[in-house]
């Protein structure tokens, strides 16, 4: 998966930070709620727009 197919950076949405694809969800909330204990199970419930694939996105812009 190549997250540029899931996440995108715009100054006119959420100030330039990093969100999924068209929607106002950032990267840094889903990695937040993942350092908080949620799995991507919890991450789907709380934001039922996202897919799967959408909350692993975001951990591939952690570095290695």
């Amino acid at each position: 998966m190549k997250y540029r197919d899931r996440i995108v950076s715009n100054h006119e949405i959420m100030l330039g930070k990093p969100v999924i694809k068209g929607t106002r969800i950032t990267v840094e909330i889903i990695l937040k709620k993942l350092s908080e204990g949620a799995d991507h199970q919890d991450i789907l419930r709380m934001y039922p727009r996202l897919k799967g694939e959408d909350s692993r996105a975001g951990l591939t812009l952690l570095p290695k």
